[in-house]
């Protein structure tokens, strides 16, 4: 019954201040809102970033080349050996480049790469139209192209680009296919890609140096056998360059590895700036504090009152305390409500889960309800010991 007449007594004294009351709770709604949204968007980072890794498989390997040699370069010989090691399923090659693509508007610079067939495999390209590469156009280095989505666009506008030709470097190649919308990822867009033959790109950007290469193995449980054989092959090819360079020749990446290390450095910035915002709501527990201390100076004539007419202290103590924890629960539940809001609106405009965790709410709210509380005690233990004849002779 005491404690269901002090907070009707607390939610009496919150409703006759409404302002200062606000402005009071104003520190705990920022800091419980700002650590649901920002540790939520640490979440919904994770979700998206692993959901897009796990499009391409846990089972990707990545090698980089970085040799300056220009008379030992990994060649379409190196990758047709690679594709025979035990647990690669798919290989695709890349020669990268850039030329220049002739539009209506005049020319125009494009990024272009030099593949095969299994590119569309092994990065998981979507076609909107037409169709891709196959083996015969590598054999015969046939001059098509598959298309980006905002090339096709920017090109051809709402005609239909398929067997149309585009200008490459002063070269005609037939358009066959172009890819679906993908946006931004990992590995890169193929929006504003122009994805062409490998032995076709080696004449055209006048290169016959593989940039990258991509595998991908049977299954996670073969990726360190096949990369363990990369790296014996890469550093037998590479010995001489290996030894007089400071920088690394090649560099072979796990897509699982990648996955490792984002996680973590997430986690580290989400809990970070978790803390971060938690620290907003120790301010607003200062708030409060300094708000309760005035409410007891105000009200010190009600207490004198209550204590003469045999009012306990542990009743005036209750009272302030409940009180001071009314104001930050409330606080706590505006910003859970906020927090919890600002998850789904990110969620929704990213296309990405909310990552809205139970815990982390929980969380919030009881270190709205302990600052509350801690931050009480000394304006609610003031309250319990002022003597009713001070209190009294104040009036």
């Amino acid at each position: 019954m005491l404690i269901f007449q002090s907070l009707q007594m607390a939610l009496k004294q919150i409703f006759a201040r409404k302002m200062r009351s606000f402005l009071t709770m104003l520190g705990i709604i920022i800091g419980v809102a700002s650590i649901i949204l920002l540790v939520s968007l640490g979440k919904s980072v994770s979700y998206g970033v692993n959901q897009q890794l796990g499009d391409l498989g846990s089972n990707l390997i990545t090698v980089y080349n970085n040799s300056t040699s220009k008379t030992n370069q990994l060649d379409l010989e190196d990758v047709s050996s690679y594709e025979q090691i035990d647990g690669v399923s798919h290989i695709s090659p890349e020669i990268d480049g850039s030329a220049n693509v002739l539009t209506d508007q005049g020319g125009e610079v494009f990024s272009v790469v030099g593949t095969n067939e299994q590119f569309q495999q092994v990065h998981s390209v979507k076609l909107a139209e037409g169709r891709f590469l196959s083996a015969v156009d590598i054999d015969n280095s046939q001059k098509i192209a598959v298309i980006g989505h905002d090339i096709a666009s920017e090109i051809f506008g709402f005609a239909n680009p398929i067997n149309q030709t585009i200008k490459i470097n002063g070269f005609n190649y037939r358009v066959v296919g172009v890819t679906e919308k993908s946006g931004e990822s990992l590995l890169g867009s193929t929006d504003k890609k122009i994805i062409i033959p490998i032995s076709s790109a080696e004449r055209l950007l006048k290169t016959q140096t593989i940039n990258t290469i991509y595998l991908q193995a049977n299954s996670p449980e073969k990726v360190n056998f096949v990369i363990s054989i990369l790296k014996s092959r890469l550093a037998l090819k590479f010995k001489d360059e290996t030894k007089n360079s400071d920088s690394p020749v090649f560099q072979i990446v796990n897509q699982k590895e990648i996955l490792d290390t984002f996680n973590t450095i997430n986690t580290l910035l989400t809990n970070t700036l978790g803390a971060i915002a938690a620290i907003s709501l120790i301010v607003g527990g200062i708030g409060i504090m300094n708000i309760m201390l005035v409410s007891v100076q105000e009200r010190t004539k009600e207490i004198g009152i209550r204590k003469a007419l045999g009012a306990k202290r542990s009743t005036i103590l209750s009272q302030f305390l409940i009180e001071s924890a009314v104001i930050s629960v409330t606080g706590g539940l505006i910003g859970i409500l906020i927090g919890i809001s600002g998850a789904l609106l990110f969620g929704a405009v990213a296309e990405v889960p909310s990552g809205i965790s139970m815990g982390v709410i929980s969380f919030a709210f009881i270190f709205a309800l302990v600052i509350g509380v801690v931050f009480g005690i000394s304006p609610a233990n003031k309250a319990a010991k002022c003597k009713p004849v001070e209190a009294l002779a104040s009036m």
